[in-house]
C-alpha cells in the first residue's frame, strides 16, 4: 500500500501525476499506518514507525495529527464498511450488505486492525471518543435498513433496532474474533434467516418500554 505512494512521491518532481506531494504524502502515511496496525497492533504502533514506513519526516505526521490516536481513527477510515442496499426486503438487504461487507473484511485489513482498536478502546476512553462516532456512521447503512423494514411493515414499529443490529451482526463478530472459525460469505444468508426469525417472533420494544403483547409486531 504505502510502498506506491512512497515511490509516486519520489517522481514527477515529489509528486505522482496530477497529485500535489501533500495528498501522496497524507495517504503515505494512511497507508502505513494500516500497515503496521496490521503488523503489530494499535499498543506498539508509533508515529516514528509510522514515519519511517511512509518515508516521511514526523513533523509532516504532526503537522496533520496532534497525536497517534487521530491519525488511527483516520486510517481506520480508510477501510470499508457496509454500503447501503434497497433490494425492497429486509432479508435481501441484509444479506447482500453482509455478504459484500465480510468479502471487504476478509479482503482487507479491516479483519486485523477492527479487532485490535475494539480491544484497545475498553481502557482506551480517549479512543473511544474519536472512535465511537466512527463505527457508528459505519452501522447506518443496517440501521436505515431495519427502518425501511419497520415502515414496509416488516418489523415492528416499537422494534429496539439497535438491539437488533446487535443480534444481526453479533452470530459473524463471535465466529471471527470468539471462535477463531473460519467465516464465509455463503454463510451469511442462514445467519441473517435465523436472525430475522428471532428478531419478528420475540423482539423486545424499545429499552424503557413495555414489552408488546402476544401476537405483537
Amino acid at each position: 500500500m504505502a510502498t506506491d505512494a512512497r515511490s509516486d512521491s519520489r517522481g514527477n518532481g515529489g509528486a505522482s501525476a496530477g497529485r500535489p506531494r501533500s495528498e501522496v504524502a497524507h495517504q503515505a502515511i494512511l497507508d502505513a499506518t494500516l500497515e503496521l496496525l496490521t503488523e503489530v497492533g494499535f499498543s506498539a504502533l508509533t508515529v516514528e514507525g509510522v514515519a519511517q514506513r511512509a518515508g516521511v519526516g514526523k513533523a509532516t505526521i504532526y503537522r496533520r495529527w496532534p497525536s497517534k490516536l487521530p491519525l488511527v481513527v483516520d486510517a481506520f477510515r480508510e477501510l470499508p464498511a457496509f454500503t447501503d442496499v434497497d433490494t425492497g426486503t429486509l432479508a435481501g438487504d441484509l444479506k447482500a450488505m453482509l455478504t459484500q461487507y465480510l468479502r471487504d473484511f476478509l479482503a482487507t485489513p479491516l479483519a486485523t486492525v477492527y479487532p485490535s482498536l475494539a480491544a484497545e478502546r475498553r481502557h482506551n476512553p480517549e479512543l473511544g471518543e474519536l472512535l465511537d462516532p466512527l463505527l457508528r456512521d459505519r452501522r447506518r447503512p443496517l440501521s436505515a435498513a431495519l427502518r425501511r423494514a419497520v415502515e414496509r411493515g416488516e418489523l415492528a414499529p416499537d422494534l429496539d433496532l439497535d438491539l437488533a443490529s446487535d443480534l444481526i451482526v453479533g452470530p459473524i463478530a463471535v465466529r471471527l474474533f470468539f471462535r477463531g472459525t473460519q467465516i464465509k460469505p455463503d454463510m451469511v444468508a442462514p445467519m441473517v434467516d435465523m436472525a430475522l426469525d428471532g428478531i419478528r417472533r420475540g423482539a423486545p420494544a424499545k429499552l424503557g418500554q413495555s414489552a408488546p403483547g402476544k401476537g405483537g409486531g
